[in-house]
Order: structure tokens, then C-alpha cells, then sequence
């Protein structure tokens, strides 16, 4: 029989009590190493956010008119969504310090143009797979040195380098070629720093990565790359080296997967493919107009822009493209003014005078919205610029026949850079005689969008020098991450 008295509960009631005691220090007794750890990756997850170290420049990390940008980040933006993390900005100074960072203090990774070239102990640092390939170059200025052909050349003046960098690892092998080699290494002075004080004339000679150049070259047109050094390098992002192989992983399977689906080359396009080439007489005619000419139009294309809803520095490089800010333009199709409006336009847009700058660029404005609202509400900027744009030259329905050319050849429609590729196919026979609307001049609108998203660019850049907004990044924290690819 089972005793159901008072004192028999009591009995029960406090042995309970003490197995639950001894259950208790039993499991926190527990040796430590008896406990599961997490792996680099699980520790990412559980904090809920990836701290990224990276550097405030054109090639990694910097903040425009429309937030954070930069090809760095928006590359590791993409691994932080793959990862179900938000992204943790943390801006380093100096490239020298990138590594000591990442080392000794919170970083999880460095994504800022790294290499296995730089100068650092390899011991205790892991690469990624490369996802982009630069040289080295020399630089300097025409009329302040000659062309030089090859390092023996380099006779006279100063070669500066940044600290930290591959330059420094490659120029001490060199030196045992060529003994009376020497150069400045500079620790408190980033790269782009460097080219500006060349065109300058303050610095002689620098020798820096080609990405970094291409991309502030443009603004530079008396800026000269005289050869370059040593074999391609390839740019990676690095962590620390560990047994834990958790990170590394993900980071190559993350690279396979931008490399497959062709994210990663659109990053590239949208960072790197319209600087690669420039005509230097055309950045130095553009340059001398927004001194002499953008200031009278300035107010205009700011006013009507936002009236529109766009970036005023695209309408203004719509309109140089289209007459170089000369409102009294004229070609012999009979388009008129600074932004070159047919006579049926003006009708439609409600222009009674095309050589009126302010009417023209008012005009311009309008259009250039009907066009973009034709684009379907499904593709995201900026390609909806681009292909806005190309309409705007060559018609929607030529710009609709290229992108089901992209589609049947099982491209993108919705990406600039695929549709791009298809426009030219309009001029030859066995492709545009299948289109619904025939014959096209199609490099043309492929030219004008290149040349526009140039201008657009340097109006950019020339805007935030004017309005002293160039300075470093504070260490930012992503609110939110992306759910679905970008568009680019």
C-alpha cells in the first residue's frame, strides 16, 4: 500500500528538494571543457553582426549623397545577409593598422583591397579566394617628370609609398636588383591622398595599386602611369588563422556562389567598368565647363531635379552630354538647346522656348521621368537609371527588342550591365530583323550611358570637394541587411 499520511509527503516533498540541489550542482560542476564552445562563425551569428575592417576611400568604404557605399562594402553586405548577421563598419586609419586590428582587437575580417603580397606575418593570417585582379603602377604627373620606361629610369625625384602595403614587400626584393632604389614610406597619408598631391606636383612619383588610380585618375587628366611593376596581384579579404575553419569556409563558399550567379561581376561593372577608360582631352574640356558654364545652371538643374525627384548632378551630366551646357546648341536633326529637346518634346513637356536654358533644362527634367516611369517598377537603381537613359537616346522600343535579345539569350533583362551587351546586336541584320521595331544604331545608346554615368560621377566627386564632405567614416552599424541580391 502507498502511505498517504502527512509525514510521508513530508518525506517526499524534501527528498525531491535535495535531488533537485545535487542535479543542480551537479551540472554546474560541469568541467568548462566538457561545455560545446561555438566556432568563429557560430560566435558571428550569436553576436548578430559581422565587424568589418575596412578603410574610408573610393575603392572600399565611404558615404555619398544615399548612405554607405563603396565596392567593399557592398561585397560584404552580401556575405553579412548570407549569414543572417547586420554589418559592424569599423573604419581603420590606416592601411598599416588594418592587420594589428584584426589581430589583436574585434574585427572578424579585413575587406580593403588585401593581399597575400602585403607586408605581414602570414603565421597568423588566412586569405580568401581572390575576387579581383590589380596591378602595380608608378605614377606621375606630365610636365612634371618625363615618361619613365622602367625602374632604372627613376633617377630623379621621390618614390612615396603608404605603409603597410604590398609596394613596400615588392620594392625591398627589387632593391637587391637595383641597390640605389629608395623610397618614402608614408604612415599618416592614404593613397588617394597621395595621387592628389602628385597632380599637385608636391609628390614625384608614387607606385600604388591600379584600382585606386583608375578610380581617382579621371579627375587628374595630367596624371600619367608610367609602367608596371612585378606580376598582377589578387585581392582578397583576410582573417585570423585558426583551427576553426568555420569562417574561411563560409567566406570561400561565399565567393563561389557572387562568382556563379554573377553578383560579383556586377559589383565590378558598377565600381570599375565605366572608369577603366577615359579620353584626357574630354575630362579637361569638363572640367574647364563646370568652371565657366555648370555655375550659371547650377540653381536650375538643382530646382527642377528635385522637382522631378532625381539626383541633380545626373540631370546636369544628361544635359553636358547632350550639349556640354551650350544652350544655344543645335544639330542637324533639328534638337535644340542644353538639353537638346526635339521639337515635339518641347510640345509634350510643355517648352515654348527650347534656347531658354532654364525652359530646356525644365523640359529635360520632365522627359527624363516619363521615360524612367516606362522602366517596369520591379528593377531597382541605379539600373533603372541606365536603362532609363538608354531609352532616352535610342527609344523604348529599341530598348525593349535589346532586352529580349538578353532574356532569349538568357542574360538579365533588368541589369545594365547584360541589356548593354544586347543594344549593339539592333545594327546587324540577323539579329534586328527578328525585333519587333528593327534597326537600331545601338552602340550609340550604349556610348551615351557610359559617358553620362562618367560625368555623373566626377559631378559627384567635384560636389563633395566643394562642400569639404570628404572626411572619414564614423564606425557605423548597419540596421538592416539585404534580403535579395542588389541591383546594379
Amino acid at each position: 500500500m502507498v502511505d498517504l499520511s502527512p509525514g510521508a509527503h513530508r518525506i517526499q516533498l524534501i527528498t525531491g528538494i535535495i535531488v533537485a540541489v545535487l542535479l543542480f550542482v551537479a551540472l554546474v560542476s560541469i568541467p568548462r571543457y566538457l561545455k560545446p564552445t561555438l566556432t568563429q562563425l557560430e560566435t558571428i551569428q550569436h553576436r548578430g553582426e559581422l565587424n568589418l575592417l575596412t578603410l574610408n576611400a573610393a575603392s572600399t568604404y565611404y558615404l555619398d549623397a544615399n548612405g554607405a557605399n563603396g565596392f567593399e562594402y557592398q561585397l560584404a553586405k552580401l556575405f553579412a545577409e548570407r549569414i543572417g548577421v547586420k554589418l559592424n563598419i569599423i573604419v581603420v586609419n590606416e592601411f598599416s593598422d588594418l592587420y594589428p586590428e584584426l589581430i589583436f582587437s574585434s574585427g572578424d575580417l579585413i575587406a580593403a583591397g588585401a593581399s597575400r603580397q602585403d607586408d605581414v606575418n602570414h603565421a597568423v593570417i588566412e586569405y580568401g579566394p581572390d575576387y579581383y585582379q590589380v596591378t602595380q603602377q608608378l605614377l606621375y604627373r606630365k610636365g612634371q617628370h618625363k615618361r619613365l620606361r622602367k625602374l632604372e629610369d627613376l633617377d630623379s625625384g621621390i618614390l612615396e609609398v603608404v605603409d603597410g602595403t604590398s609596394q613596400i614587400k615588392l620594392l625591398s626584393t627589387l632593391k637587391n636588383k637595383y641597390p640605389e632604389l629608395s623610397w618614402n614610406i608614408n604612415k599618416d597619408i592614404a593613397t588617394e591622398e597621395l595621387i592628389e598631391l602628385v597632380d599637385e606636383g608636391l609628390v614625384d612619383y608614387i607606385l600604388a595599386d591600379s584600382h585606386e588610380i583608375a578610380l581617382q585618375r579621371r579627375f587628374y587628366p595630367e596624371l600619367r602611369v608610367a609602367f608596371e611593376l612585378d606580376t598582377p596581384k589578387q585581392l582578397r579579404w583576410a582573417v585570423k588563422k585558426s583551427d576553426d575553419k568555420s569562417l574561411i569556409t563560409e567566406i570561400n563558399d561565399f565567393f563561389k556562389a557572387v562568382k556563379k550567379d554573377g553578383r560579383l561581376e556586377q559589383l565590378i561593372h558598377r565600381y570599375y567598368s565605366h572608369v577603366a577608360k577615359f579620353n584626357y582631352s574630354d575630362i579637361q574640356t569638363f572640367s574647364l565647363h563646370v568652371k565657366e558654364r555648370l555655375p550659371k545652371y547650377r540653381e536650375a538643374f538643382i530646382r527642377e531635379a528635385e522637382a522631378q525627384g532625381m539626383d541633380w548632378r545626373l540631370l546636369a551630366a544628361i544635359g553636358y552630354q547632350e550639349s556640354l551646357w551650350n544652350p544655344k546648341a543645335k544639330s542637324p536633326t533639328g534638337v535644340r538647346g542644353l538639353m537638346m529637346l526635339t521639337l515635339n518634346t518641347a510640345k509634350m513637356v510643355k517648352i515654348k522656348n527650347r534656347l531658354d536654358p532654364e525652359q530646356s533644362i525644365k523640359g529635360g527634367a520632365i522627359y527624363f521621368k516619363r521615360v524612367l516611369k516606362k522602366i517596369p517598377q520591379r528593377i531597382k537603381q541605379p539600373d533603372r537609371n541606365w536603362l532609363a537613359l538608354a531609352s532616352y537616346n535610342v527609344g523604348f522600343g529599341h530598348l525593349e527588342d535589346a532586352r529580349k535579345i538578353t532574356q532569349n539569350d538568357k542574360g538579365d533583362p533588368d541589369k545594365w550591365i547584360d541589356v548593354k551587351k544586347s543594344l549593339p546586336l539592333l545594327s546587324k541584320k540577323q539579329w534586328y530583323k527578328f525585333t519587333k521595331h528593327g534597326y537600331a544604331r545601338g552602340n550609340e545608346p550604349v556610348k551615351y550611358v557610359e559617358n553620362i554615368r562618367k560625368y555623373y560621377e566626377l559631378l559627384k566627386w567635384i560636389d563633395i570637394k566643394q562642400n569639404d564632405d570628404l572626411k572619414p567614416a564614423p564606425v557605423e552599424t548597419e540596421t538592416e541587411s539585404l534580403s535579395i541580391p542588389p541591383s546594379f
